[in-house]
């Protein structure tokens, strides 16, 4: 035996049973989907309404709002994640590496998010002061519990069909996560507060703590992880930084997904003050009664009488269920054309429909209501794609270095995906300033109103399409994944 043979069967992975298979039931793919559910009920709350809260239900001043969101946030994103990476690779527990991480910090998380989004009597510089409390706290728990049950999913199994089949699991969950968030919540904070928001976001809160804390129990006692590292595996994090920063796929799925998030929390954040001023409020009525009365017809009593959330709610339900028609045919198209290109392309013409709304009068309601149903459709194919093709950098980089380093590997995109929710979430109320938006005042400028037109059109078109194209430098194609996972079984078989 040679010496790279002794070598590889000292540090590569191994199947945690030699006879287990690598195949998923139904059970553990709903299982595992619904940590993500939980973990968006959170995270769909940032994005949507973090920085409304702040500006017109906290009532915090734009600038210290962004100020923040991004500090705050950078802090977490290049502090918090790459330690709690670190350390979830290094964990030993008879439950584990990932799982007893979403344990132990599945009640603390619940807390912490209704207590940010909290309202208490304090002085202005009490307010700031709590919210850089809180903040830093939900950002820390968050990391905590994600990142480690975002690396869960490159260990449960090392079949590449059967990791996008449970991805598109994972994401029809994110979807109906974001679908009550962004459809229901602004109507049910509205009824739950008898018009006072910030009673009514508390009570919200309150059941969303409730809810994901037992989803995120489940998620535990229902998964498995199949894909050990040998026992004498070791490396220091500075041996795993060094193959990451040579790990040209991982650079690549780092700057991708922090442009993703940018523009996610730029154009989702911006939705409630487009809506609240821009769109033509007769007739978004005149559009949405036809709607509100069939749905009431059929026993469907969701929405209320106030235009703004009515409208914005239906706005998202077209979206968020073309996204999930999307998800379900990302699978397909994936095993068949390869994660890279399918991702490159649907990223690319959804992005044409992000831009469309520069375009659009304010009384212009059913091309906005359209143009948004094919931005979901086409961005729902990218939603499952993006964390499995994380996973396959963490088989690449095993693949290379012949070592596992997967929750390093995951830290990493989560850092992207909370740097670009601080980015672009500071974007969004620094623009907002900018472009003299008074908060809670029913008149705005004309520049105000245009700046929340080019806060869903123009500024995250862009990141989009830089995305775009950086996958024609991503070199794990479709060819590659059958050589990587091919390889790879065999050097764990061994």
């Amino acid at each position: 035996m040679s010496a790279q043979d002794i070598t590889l069967k000292e540090t590569t992975a191994t199947i945690k049973s030699p006879n287990s298979s690598q195949k998923l039931s139904v059970l553990e793919k709903v299982g595992y989907s619904l940590g993500d559910l939980a973990a968006n009920l959170v995270f769909q709350t940032l994005v949507t309404y973090l920085a409304y809260f702040y500006t017109d239900i906290y009532g915090l001043e734009p600038k210290h709002a962004s100020v923040i969101i991004l500090t705050v946030g950078l802090i977490a994103a290049f502090g918090f994640n790459p330690i709690i990476g670190a350390l979830a690779d290094r964990t030993h527990s008879k439950w584990g590496k990932f799982r007893p991480w979403i344990l132990f910090t599945a009640i603390p998380l619940g807390v912490i998010a209704l207590l940010a989004f909290s309202t208490p009597h304090f002085s202005y510089k009490g307010k700031l002061i709590y919210a850089v409390v809180t903040y830093t706290l939900l950002l820390l728990l968050y990391a905590a519990n994600n990142l480690p049950y975002s690396a869960l999913s490159g260990v449960i199994t090392g079949d590449m069909k059967e990791r996008n089949s449970m991805s598109s699991y994972r994401f029809v969950a994110v979807m109906f996560a974001q679908f009550f968030v962004q459809v229901f919540m602004l109507s049910i904070i509205e009824t739950a507060g008898g018009g006072n928001k910030a009673i009514g976001i508390e009570k919200v809160m309150t059941w969303l703590a409730i809810i994901g804390t037992v989803m995120l129990l489940i998620t535990f006692l229902t998964t498995k992880e199949r894909i050990v590292p040998k026992p004498e595996q070791k490396s220091s994090v500075k041996e795993d930084l060094g193959d990451l920063l040579k790990n040209k796929p991982w650079v690549i799925m780092l700057v991708l997904t922090t442009l993703v998030f940018i523009t996610l929390a730029m154009k989702g954040g911006s939705y409630v003050y487009y809506f609240k001023n821009y769109i033509d409020k007769g007739s978004l009525t005149s559009f949405i009664n036809p709607i509100i009365h069939f749905l009431s017809g059929i026993g469907l009593n969701f929405f209320d009488e106030d235009p703004v959330s009515a409208g914005f709610g239906l706005f998202n339900a077209g979206g968020i269920i073309f996204m999930i028609v999307g998800i379900m045919l990302s699978k397909k198209f994936a095993d068949k054309y390869g994660k890279r290109d399918v991702f490159g392309i649907s990223l690319f013409i959804s992005t044409l429909f992000i831009l469309a709304f520069f375009f659009f009068p304010p009384k212009s309601i059913g091309l906005i209501f359209g143009s948004q149903i094919l931005h979901g459709f086409f961005y729902g194919i990218t939603i499952p794609l993006l964390w499995a093709m994380i996973a396959d950098v963490a088989d690449y980089s095993e693949w290379k270095n012949n070592r596992r380093a997967t929750a390093i590997i995951f830290s990493a995109m989560i850092v992207g995906l909370k740097a670009g929710l601080s980015v672009g979430s500071a974007l969004l109320t620094w623009i907002l300033g900018i472009f003299h938006y008074v908060p809670n005042s029913d008149v705005q400028t004309a520049a105000a109103i245009n700046g929340t037109k080019m806060l869903v059109s123009v500024f995250p078109s862009i990141p989009f399409l830089v995305g775009a194209g950086l996958l024609f430098f991503y070199e794990i194609n479709k060819s590659m994944e059958v050589k990587i996972e091919s390889d790879l079984k065999q050097r764990r078989a061994s």
